[in-house]
């Protein structure tokens, strides 16, 4: 096998790594798909490879900052402070390692709740701020996560193009 072959497929497992934290936060997303083809367009050089990456470093960071921005921007008009999210993620981490699966989401909407139950003090009030953050972070890791797939997508083309161009 050529370097060229096991970069290739490195990268490809680390751009899935980063396709699913996006989605599982405890994994690094976005920046690991940044950080890999960056690797592979060095080890692989050539016009065409550093192409892919400038195209796959713009959706990553488009992806990152679109999440941020939407995100931030609904949380901070509903008033929600970072530490009740904070609070959700901790409690996420700690669910997923008490409920596999299952308790990263249990544990992430319990922790919101719980902190925002606690700013509030008004469990129907606490509801739906957690609820309505929640679909907040939804909606930003959603469009994270379809950038992150056309980053993707371009990563393939360059396999594509390098491989068999």
């Amino acid at each position: 096998m050529t370097t060229d072959i096991i970069t290739s497929a490195l990268v490809g497992v680390a751009i899935l790594v980063g396709c699913v934290g996006i989605i599982v936060p405890v994994l690094p997303g976005s920046i690991l798909i940044g950080i890999a083809v960056l690797i592979w367009a060095i080890v692989i050089g050539g016009p065409a490879a550093w192409i892919i990456f400038a195209i796959v470093a713009v959706f990553v960071a488009a992806g990152m900052s679109s999440s941020l921005v939407l995100t931030g921007r609904k949380l901070k008009s509903m008033r929600v402070p970072n530490s009740s999210v904070l609070l959700g993620g901790v409690l996420g981490i700690v669910g997923f390692f008490v409920i596999p699966v299952l308790g990263l989401p249990i544990g992430f909407v319990a922790g919101l709740f719980l902190a925002e139950y606690s700013r509030l003090k008004d469990a129907s009030t606490a509801w739906t701020s957690s609820w309505e953050s929640i679909k907040a972070i939804g909606l930003g890791a959603g469009i994270e996560f379809c950038l992150a797939l056309l980053a993707a997508l371009t990563y393939g083309i360059g396999l594509l193009i390098h491989f068999l161009g």
